[in-house]
């Protein structure tokens, strides 16, 4: 028994390392932009190739973030992996950087499989976004973090995540537009809602190791709205005959949903507290599952949606014992 302590203890260090528990909505992230270009999940082994770019691109982010973050967690956050001595904190540095190449790779693999597998003149998207999406992640942990243009990074890198999961498609799933860069209208719209969401998540979590300022709590707060705003109306930018018969229920459901958390948030202003906040953003991060649910309801049979809210269930059990924040 003595012997099996220092190994459960090391796992759990790597598995808060990794902030295990937000891992589930990587993969929620995937399924809603593969359904948002499919309505179905024909090519599993491709889809399977972009949840593992992801999946490898947000433990890189994760262990980068707090690799960066070290000195800050010294001051705030003293029961943290690196700090405590329970993970090596060069050989952190080493492992984060290993993640994000390898997450690269796989992105580029899964373009060529994508490109072999169907002939598509846009298989080389999937490697393009992950590569794209592991420089915001570098650029966030390592620079822009604490800054003002952070939680738009951040933002932005929930943005690309729905992209890559939409980016495995066929040419009858894109479109021709430079400008919109090869994706539907409604990708793009839905991506957008989840960034600007997650970009007033960021902004909100940005101090929540101390008192938040109650300004920036409440525009935190206003920009959620706004994104589950978008949410709300991008079945509007669907063609009509990729409209399922639930897209009527996404603008309630949004709204419904919306209410929820902006009641969660709003209570954190007259008492912006780090432990108030902090449950905020857990609320916050675990919607980010429902959210996706919302946007397949619009386009893929009711099993998919099914599928996702699943995924609550990982997410909560594992939140109980390895934080999300």
């Amino acid at each position: 028994m003595d012997f099996a302590a220092p190994r459960v203890s090391m796992w759990k260090a790597y598995l808060q390392l990794f902030r295990i528990s937000n891992l589930p909505t990587v993969v929620a992230d995937i399924l809603a932009g593969a359904l948002l270009s499919h309505r179905v999940v024909g090519d599993w082994s491709l889809f399977f190739l972009t949840l593992l770019c992801s999946s490898l691109l947000y433990l890189a982010g994760m262990v980068l973030n707090d690799y960066y973050d070290v000195e800050q967690d010294r001051r705030e956050r003293s029961e943290r992996p690196l700090v405590c001595g329970a993970i090596d904190i060069r050989w952190a540095g080493r492992l984060g950087y290993l993640l994000l190449g390898a997450g690269i790779l796989v992105g580029w693999l899964a373009g060529y499989y994508g490109f072999v597998a169907s002939q598509t003149a846009y298989a080389w998207r999937p490697g393009a976004l992950a590569t794209v999406l592991a420089g915001c992640v570098v650029a966030y942990d390592g620079w822009l973090k604490k800054t003002a243009i952070g939680p738009a990074c951040m933002g932005c890198c929930r943005f690309l995540n729905i992209l890559l999961g939409a980016s495995a498609a066929t040419s009858a799933s894109t479109s021709d537009s430079v400008f919109l860069i090869y994706f539907e209208p409604a990708q793009l719209v839905a991506a957008g809602a989840i960034g600007v969401y997650i970009l007033g998540v960021t902004l909100f979590a940005q101090t929540e190791a101390r008192d938040s300022s109650r300004w920036r709590l409440f525009l935190a707060t206003s920009l959620i709205v706004f994104g589950i705003g978008l949410l709300a109306v991008y079945p509007g930018w669907l063609p009509r005959e990729d409209l399922s018969i639930r897209a009527s229920r996404v603008p309630l459901l949004a709204s419904v949903i919306g209410l929820l958390i902006t009641w969660r948030c709003l209570r954190c202003i007259p008492q912006p507290t780090s432990a108030n906040v902090q449950v905020a953003v857990k609320t916050c991060l675990l919607s980010l599952i429902i959210l996706d649910a919302v946007i397949v309801l619009a386009v893929a049979d009711v099993s998919y949606v099914v599928g996702i809210l699943g995924l609550l269930v990982p997410n909560l059990v594992l939140a109980r014992w390895i934080s999300s924040t």
